[in-house]
């Protein structure tokens, strides 16, 4: 309704109004919901996707030498850097060489405080002037109680705050990462984030933690969608992950194909991660990614007249 229009109501009737367009704006609409949407298929060809955990997931063990002509040669060009320890004396060489291919670092697995690797790390960014999101992770009891919420909110909101304050002058967004507990349910991060109150900090959303999420996909991802800087596709199998089957490649689960269309109309432009995170080759797992991408998406893609 207009607001010319909307004047003429009784002053009940325009609190009501304007309270009930806030409710379905908060809810993302029916667009959101990806019922009035086309599905976008850019949003999954290779120049919007993220190679994600194939630095320690690797049963090549490449250098970022190495690791950089894998993703040259299979067209990939974003990079989510994951590490372990022994992989911290090639932080510096790991930068220069993906800038040297034109690959971009667009995120980076962040240490849960700000203790001396990560303050090395935001060195690093400063230095070499990239910005990668900065990926937090979290935990917490899933039952506890409010008093005891409440109070671990409080925690977090200390813990989270302090990173972000720190990327932000890197010129950096700070993504809580989804790996279970109550800091891996999206209306828990929504509740974090709004306690944080800071613009730089979002979500990053992991379907290989979400199993349990998938039935309500379609009401999650328009909570999120406001505060959304990435999310990390992943083969899906009904209770995938009670069967051991948790990590599978794209097109390999029975829910791929809702799932990415669900995505595909949610609104959300990328970035958009692919993962290897099992020990197989890297370049394996991504190629079979790759492929059983491109197979589900281009049943949706719009034919050209």
């Amino acid at each position: 309704m207009s607001p010319s229009l909307q004047a003429f109501l009784p002053a009940n009737l325009q609190t009501l109004l304007v309270a009930l367009t806030f409710a379905f704006s908060s809810l993302g609409g029916f667009s959101a919901f990806g019922q009035d949407r086309d599905f976008q298929p850019s949003m999954f060809q290779k120049n919007n996707l993220v190679a994600w955990c194939i630095v320690p997931f690797d049963s090549k063990k490449r250098s970022p030498e190495e690791r950089a002509e894998m993703l040259d040669q299979l067209g990939i060009k974003k990079l989510a850097y994951d590490y372990r320890a022994e992989h911290v004396p090639t932080f510096d060489e790991e930068i220069v060489t993906m800038k040297n291919h034109g690959i971009e670092m667009t995120a980076w697995w962040f240490p849960t405080v700000l203790n001396d690797e990560a303050k090395l790390i935001l060195t690093l960014i400063k230095k070499h002037q990239i910005h990668p999101q900065l990926w937090v992770t979290g935990g917490g009891d899933p039952n506890m109680n409010e008093e005891q919420t409440k109070a671990f909110i409080q925690s977090e909101v200390n813990r989270i705050r302090e990173i972000a304050i720190a990327a932000d002058q890197a010129g950096c967004k700070v993504a809580l990462y989804n790996h279970g507990g109550w800091y891996g349910e999206p209306e828990n991060q929504i509740r974090l984030l709004k306690a944080i109150d800071m613009p730089n900090v979002g979500i990053v959303y992991n379907l290989h933690h979400a199993h349990h999420q998938v039935d309500r996909l379609k009401e999650i991802l328009p909570k999120i969608l406001p505060h959304l800087l990435a999310i990390n596709l992943n083969g899906t199998l009904d209770d995938g992950e009670r069967l051991g089957k948790k990590i599978l490649p794209i097109g390999e689960g029975n829910r791929d194909q809702e799932i990415l269309e669900c995505i595909g109309k949610s609104g959300f432009t990328g970035p958009v991660g692919i993962l290897n995170h099992t020990d197989l080759d890297a370049a394996v797992r991504l190629r079979e990614n790759l492929d059983g991408l491109e197979k589900i998406t281009s049943q949706f893609a719009i034919p050209t007249k």
